[in-house]
């Protein structure tokens, strides 16, 4: 088993999902492939592509996935071997089950009435109750994921009912908690959102066919045109009779995942009608209003800082500088098992410019701070080469409670806020001053969209 990802600083999604429906297409797992690639951000431990051919008799699923990246996962000969003009692919972070080729995705099944395929972004906070009462009923389970157990739930409800989209809507009425679901049966997509809305997930047209992913910047991967974002509560079906859509689930109540918007989402997605580039602008101006300071220069750690330090200085008047290069083939996470490992981690993925740094009082812009201790490397760095004043500005409110729905969130124990006030932990990473994004300013990123925002106040959409 792979050691886990290295999570000392930055948080991580549980993964991405996409989806295609193409009859006139057999070559959709290149399709997938070009998306998957588009949403690496979101999951770097396994990769997995299913694939139907609807004009086969057989009508026999081909699937393939492994540990790695998706350039580690497929090359031109596997998929060349994966035939199929309907299909569905994921990207992996865990943050429930073991990270293990059998918690890979997509998960297939067979079962009285023929064969599924599933691929979900997100966590069911109530998954081990429903999972006993499965086993109560004779189901037994390989993985360790709250993914089997939802395949597992549609299926039974498939034995009872007329069609996969109708077994999807009563498997996911017991469903408390965050997902986006692509189910894959011999001849259909059928997609279906958390009615909060916790998880993103989009629609897309080709030119022959649809697809659907975690994030819009998957569409452009292939050509695709953005049609519109699935409803929070949403059950869309795509088959040769058409796409229709189900809103039976759909209800007022909704709260959007703010960490969407701070870091997990790449730069030029669009969720649920927000631009990620916007919001993150509009957090660092928000900052600079909430916490002016005289500097000379404004920098942001990359990337997902590098557009709030923009807001930040064209709000404030001070000029963006660039501070850190980048070492562009590191990935965004990658295993570091030690502390020791960890620090030197740091100075392996960025080095400091330190002719742009030598003399000046710096605003330095991060989405958010877990731990500190990346930030406190850096400001080291930063000092050693030759900064005067490092003054941090987190677009992101102090971690202080676990996230039950898909995100990685440690406990309290391993958070730095709740153990320190925020003149301690400026203290402890070595910053001049410390200024984290105020819980009213957040509405202000997403133009009022519902948030939850429970990982920074406690307060939770569902029972966990």
């Amino acid at each position: 088993m792979r050691e886990k990802l290295f999570t000392a600083e930055k948080l991580h999604e549980e993964c991405g999902v996409f989806g295609i429906w193409d009859e006139s297409n057999k070559q959709v797992a290149q399709e997938i492939y070009y998306g998957l690639l588009s949403l690496q951000h979101r999951g770097q431990e396994a990769a997995g592509i299913a694939v139907c051919d609807m004009s086969s008799p057989k009508q026999e699923f081909m699937l393939h996935k492994d540990m790695g990246l998706v350039t580690e996962v497929f090359d031109k000969e596997i998929l060349a071997k994966l035939q199929g003009n309907v299909g569905i692919g994921h990207v992996r972070y865990s943050t429930t089950g073991d990270s293990s080729l059998e918690n890979a995705q997509p998960l297939a099944c067979y079962y009285l009435k023929g064969t599924l395929a599933l691929v979900h972004n997100g966590n069911i906070v109530n998954s081990q109750e429903i999972k006993q009462q499965l086993e109560e009923e004779g189901l037994t389970f390989r993985a360790t994921t709250d993914s089997e157990v939802i395949l597992s739930l549609i299926a039974k409800m498939r034995a009872k009912t007329g069609s996969v989209e109708e077994a999807v809507e009563r498997a996911a009425s017991y469903l408390v908690g965050g997902y986006a679901l692509v189910i894959m049966s011999p001849r259909k997509l059928v997609v279906a959102r958390d009615p909060l809305g916790l998880k993103p997930l989009c629609l897309g047209k080709t030119k022959t066919g649809w697809v659907v992913a975690s994030e819009s910047c998957a569409f452009s991967a292939i050509n695709a045109d953005f049609i519109r974002d699935v409803r929070p509560g949403e059950i869309i079906t795509i088959s040769q009779e058409g796409i229709r859509s189900n809103t039976n689930m759909c209800q007022e109540q909704q709260a959007h995942c703010i960490f969407e918007y701070i870091y997990f989402a790449r730069l030029d997605s669009k969720l649920d009608g927000i631009s990620i580039h916007k919001a993150r602008y509009k957090g660092g101006q928000a900052l600079a209003l909430a916490y002016p300071v005289e500097a000379d220069a404004v920098a942001g750690v990359p990337e997902s800082g590098i557009t709030a330090a923009a807001g930040y200085a064209f709000q404030s008047g001070i000029p963006y500088i660039q501070v850190f290069q980048k070492n562009g083939y590191i990935g965004r996470t990658f295993i570091k098992p030690t502390q020791a490992e960890r620090v030197s981690a740091v100075h392996m993925k960025l080095n400091v410019l330190e002719d742009a740094v030598k003399g000046k009082r710096l605003v330095l812009i991060d989405d958010s701070i877990v731990r500190g201790t990346t930030m406190a490397n850096l400001i080291t760095m930063l000092r050693k080469a030759g900064a005067l004043e490092v003054h941090v500005r987190v677009c992101a409110p102090p971690f202080m409670h676990p996230c039950y729905y898909g995100t990685d969130v440690p406990s309290e124990e391993e958070l730095i806020a709740p153990k320190m006030s925020v003149a301690e932990i400026c203290e402890q990473i070595g910053a001049d001053s410390l200024g984290f994004m105020r819980l009213e300013d957040l509405s202000k990123m997403t133009d009022k969209l519902p948030l939850c925002r429970a990982c920074f106040d406690g307060k939770y959409p569902t029972k966990v």
